[in-house]
């Protein structure tokens, strides 16, 4: 099976299987008072405003973060995908510190 299909499959059984979380509140975004006042878009990190063009904010819902869907082999361009992707996992732990 391609590895796209795998991921999707992952993902798509993560969707039927788990409880539907709402978008957490760093990832809204504000376009009224209120939700402004409700803290949606609060604390959010813009990648491309940093020097790695990385952040450590996480993105998924509680109850699926740390979970990974997409698992680059070596073979073309995906080594390449691979070695980035170690790279930004060790940037996040290393921000943990």
């Amino acid at each position: 099976m391609q590895q796209g299909a795998v991921a999707y499959g992952m993902a798509r059984k993560d969707a039927e299987e788990r409880q539907a979380e709402p978008v957490p509140l760093h990832l809204r975004n504000a376009v009224t008072k209120l939700m402004k006042d409700l803290d949606y878009g609060k604390d959010y990190q813009y990648a491309h405003d940093t020097q790695e063009k990385i952040t450590a904010m996480e993105c998924l819902p509680e109850s699926l973060q740390g979970r990974s869907y997409y698992h680059p082999t070596q073979e073309g361009l995906e080594g390449r995908f691979a070695k980035r992707r170690q790279e930004i996992k060790a940037w996040k732990r290393q921000q943990k510190k």
